[in-house]
């Protein structure tokens, strides 16, 4: 008599994602587990206060070593960064602009794939609308990952840029496509 063969599935690791909303003065990290289903588990969040340092490029070696320190000790696999949007104030985006630069250099110093995410986007893909506010970003973030209490601002970024990437990975592999090609425009942004 033969014995059914019963399949077995594997469990895979979890994918762990850092999140990063780039600041100046404080740049907002946020840290997920992605399960092999989908779901998504906090794992961290904390905004990296860059104030308080004599001159903007101590701010930039500030992000670099805190940025450094949380992937030691986290070890993400994958890096979800938030695209500068545009401002009036020149001198506000380019400080922006090399913070963000700061940022992305940190976790590709480290081998670390970095996607990036437009606010928009990420709106779009946790409140299903490009125009939602602060507010309501902070909400789903708490709703999404079980956590109560009001967020700080910076790291709820942090923890939106995260999850929004989470959803790019899931449709990718749901289509069988490259996460490049999950969500429209997302080749044009990624690196």
């Amino acid at each position: 008599m033969t014995q059914p063969i019963i399949a077995t599935m594997q469990k895979s690791a979890p994918i762990r994602v850092l999140g990063i909303d780039p600041g100046s003065q404080r740049t907002g990290v946020g840290i997920i587990d992605v399960l092999a289903d989908g779901r998504t588990q906090h794992v961290h969040h904390q905004p990296l206060v860059l104030l308080g340092e004599e001159s903007f490029p101590l701010r930039l070696r500030k992000l670099l070593d805190g940025l450094w320190a949380l992937i030691e000790q986290y070890q993400p696999d994958e890096v979800a960064v938030e695209q500068v949007f545009l401002s009036n104030n020149a001198m506000s985006a380019l400080k922006l602009g090399q913070a963000r630069g700061a940022a992305v250099a940190a976790c590709v110093a480290r081998d670390l794939p970095v996607s990036e995410y437009a606010a928009k986007e990420i709106k779009l893909a946790l409140v299903g609308s490009g125009g939602a506010d602060k507010a309501q970003v902070q909400h789903m973030v708490g709703a999404m990952l079980g956590l109560s209490g009001k967020l700080q601002a910076d790291a709820a970024d942090a923890l939106a840029v995260a999850i929004t990437h989470a959803h790019v990975r899931a449709s990718a592999q749901r289509l069988g496509v490259a996460e490049r090609l999950a969500w429209g425009r997302k080749g044009r942004g990624r690196r």
